[in-house]
């Protein structure tokens, strides 16, 4: 048993501290997953993007991310965020490669990039996940909204999502041939 910061030795994970130092020092790798729907000719029919209330306590959208653990692979790494933020009923479709739509690098300066964290520099792997089953978010999200590929690339949307997801987003559309 750990105390509590202080993770299993074997799990992974790293303490508060240990996060703090390690953002300070080296970027950290992500997964990002857009969930979608799909028709039986495999064309996406449906976004769902998630409804959070940030660290500062505006609500803003975003997508379902989440860090890689040591010795993880990212086909785990992403059923076990898409599983986190969508609950366990809602049977990703993992995608037979691992080669992502896009690499989106976060950087904690405004201006470098598309992308923005404020806690750190991040490289995340982006991927389009269809799902089949029931989505009933969990953690911090507050709600999946599912729109029209349409909906989801609109000027409207994309201002709500934090950190240029809205970005992102765009490209997950475009990768499959429905950018609105």
């Amino acid at each position: 048993m750990s105390s509590v910061g202080t993770p299993d030795p074997n799990s992974g994970w790293l303490s508060d501290e240990e996060l703090a130092e390690t953002r300070r020092r080296l970027p950290l790798l992500y997964v990002e997953a857009v969930p979608v729907r799909t028709d039986g000719m495999g064309t996406v029919t449906e976004v769902g993007v998630l409804l959070r209330a940030n660290a500062a306590g505006s609500i803003t959208r975003t997508l379902v991310s989440g860090r890689v653990m040591f010795g993880e692979t990212l086909r785990n790494a992403l059923y076990r965020h898409l599983e986190k933020d969508l609950g366990p009923m809602a049977f990703p479709q993992l995608p037979l490669s691992p080669v992502p739509f896009s690499v989106a690098e976060y950087f904690p300066i405004p201006g470098l990039s598309a992308y923005v964290d404020e806690r750190q520099h991040a490289v995340a792997l982006a991927y389009v996940v269809p799902v089949t089953g029931t989505c009933e978010p969990r953690q911090d999200a507050l709600e999946l909204t599912w729109m029209t590929p349409a909906e989801a690339s609109s000027p409207s949307i994309h201002a709500e999502m934090e950190g240029g997801r809205g970005t992102l987003l765009r490209q997950a559309l475009a990768s499959v041939g429905v950018l609105g």
